[in-house]
């Protein structure tokens, strides 16, 4: 059965006529009437994907670790904007202060934390899970609502949310993907007008076969872009932690998770995630060009495990029973190793800075 928002997509369809993968994409999340951000709680286990902060308080601690090592290269600035971008349940900003305001209290102290949410569920979720923080936290609809100064951003997922757009390969060149409807009604994939500027594909790389896909996401360079203009004016750090491919190439990546499984991408709009890989190659350059120094990028187990994920597990489980230090050593394995779908591998990490500080652990290795 059509999920609403289903019916809705196929209404505008049958009226103007095919829409884009990034109208779709933007609908499926951000409808105001029946958005999967705007109308569900998605995470952890009753929900529809578990996110490294919610698999272990080690990876939002790690974090927090990074957040002070950057503050301190930055010369211990006071007034520090502590932002994060989508922060989910608020697990990983809790994390976070619990270990700056034991560690680092001068920066807890002077600090203020500002999130940015679109959902109005999720930040009833996030104002009772930072609670204890009292005036400190405070929310915003848009990042331009963060105000000025020295900041420090992380991200963690928030860039596969945004929408791509996908050109096809034909004898012709590319043309744009396109959501239309079948012969019986239904949602299928169809080619647009559009074509890709051969400018934006790979340098270097030959052509790949006919009907083989290139994503553009101008939405995520936009985003990219705003963030570095801040770090340009205001000075500070930012974090981008996604899963992604660290080279730009051809593939479809556009992929949808409901129930902890993978789901069709048209099948469910509104009621499961709609994600595709991020192109850290790109936001590199993005970032670049906008005038900040690219700090590294890398493997998220290998971030984890240079900011001593391994040692504070070690400290964690000492003193508990076997149970919970299985538990313990299981979640270091899923945030930092590598190999069979385990998130060290899969998801990559990215730090830009203005001015140019030497951060730990994207030291090259010697």
């Amino acid at each position: 059965m059509a999920t609403p928002l289903a019916q809705k997509i196929k209404s505008l369809i049958s009226a103007h006529g095919p829409i884009s993968v990034t109208d779709y994409f933007a609908l499926c999340l951000a409808d105001p009437e029946h958005g999967y951000y705007r109308t569900r709680n998605p995470f952890g286990r009753d929900g529809d994907f578990v996110t490294a902060p919610e698999v272990s308080q080690l990876f939002g601690e790690m974090l927090g670790i990074f957040m002070i090592n950057t503050w301190q290269r930055h010369g211990e600035p006071r007034d520090v904007r502590l932002v994060e971008i989508g922060p989910g349940r608020g697990t990983m900003m809790a994390d976070m202060l619990r270990v700056i305001s034991r560690a680092a209290p001068n920066l807890y102290e002077t600090a203020t934390v500002h999130l940015v949410e679109t959902s109005a569920l999720l930040k009833l979720t996030q104002m009772e899970t930072l609670s204890s923080h009292g005036d400190k936290v405070s929310w915003h609809e848009s990042f331009d609502g963060v105000p000025e100064g020295f900041t420090l951003l992380a991200a963690n997922e928030l860039f596969d949310a945004i929408p791509i757009r996908q050109f096809v390969k034909t004898q012709k060149g590319f043309r744009e993907r396109m959501v239309g409807l079948d012969e019986n009604d239904e949602l299928c994939f169809t080619l647009g007008v559009a074509t890709l500027d051969p400018a934006m594909l790979p340098q270097g790389m030959s052509l790949p076969a006919d009907g083989e896909i290139f994503e553009v996401a101008p939405a995520r360079q936009s985003v990219m872009l705003t963030i570095c203009e801040r770090l340009v004016a205001h000075h500070g750090t930012a974090l981008v932690i996604d899963y992604g491919h660290m080279v730009t190439n051809f593939g479809d990546t556009l992929q949808a998770v409901r129930a902890h499984e993978y789901d069709p991408p048209l099948a469910h709009p509104g009621h499961a995630d709609l994600t595709s890989h991020v192109d850290f190659e790109n936001l590199a350059r993005t970032a670049l060009a906008a005038g900040v120094h690219l700090n590294g990028c890398m493997h998220q187990g290998d971030f984890l495990v240079g900011l001593g994920i391994e040692q504070r597990a070690a400290s964690l489980g000492r003193d508990k029973d076997e149970k919970m230090q299985t538990e313990i050593v299981e979640a270091v394995h899923r945030l930092a190793g590598a190999g069979n779908g385990y998130m060290g591998e899969l998801f990559k990490v990215m730090a830009v800075s203005m001015p140019a500080v030497q951060l730990q652990p994207f030291k090259p290795k010697d």
